[in-house]
C-alpha cells in the first residue's frame, strides 16, 4: 500500500517541466504521458496534468501507474 500526504496545486502543471524532470532523471517518453527508464527497469505511465500536480513549483506526482520493466519489454521498446 501507497500513502501520501494530501496535495493541493496552487499552479498549472507545464507537461513540458514534467517531462524534462523526468529526462533529467533518466527517462525518456515512450508515448503521450508514458516514461521509460531502462536502467532502473521502471514504466511510468498516465502522467497527464491531472495526475501530477504542481504544489509551490515542486511537482507532485499522484495516480502514477508504475510497472517494473521485464527484460523483454525493455529491449522491445528500443
Amino acid at each position: 500500500m501507497v500513502e501520501q500526504q494530501f496535495v493541493k496545486a496552487n499552479e498549472k502543471t507545464d507537461l513540458n517541466v514534467v517531462r524534462t524532470f523526468l529526462e533529467n532523471n533518466g527517462f525518456r517518453n515512450t508515448k503521450n504521458h508514458d516514461y521509460l527508464n531502462e536502467e532502473l527497469g521502471l514504466i511510468l505511465e498516465d502522467l497527464h496534468d491531472e495526475n501530477v500536480l504542481t504544489q509551490d513549483g515542486m511537482l507532485c506526482f499522484i495516480d502514477t501507474v508504475f510497472y517494473i520493466a521485464p527484460e523483454k519489454i525493455i529491449s522491445i521498446t528500443n
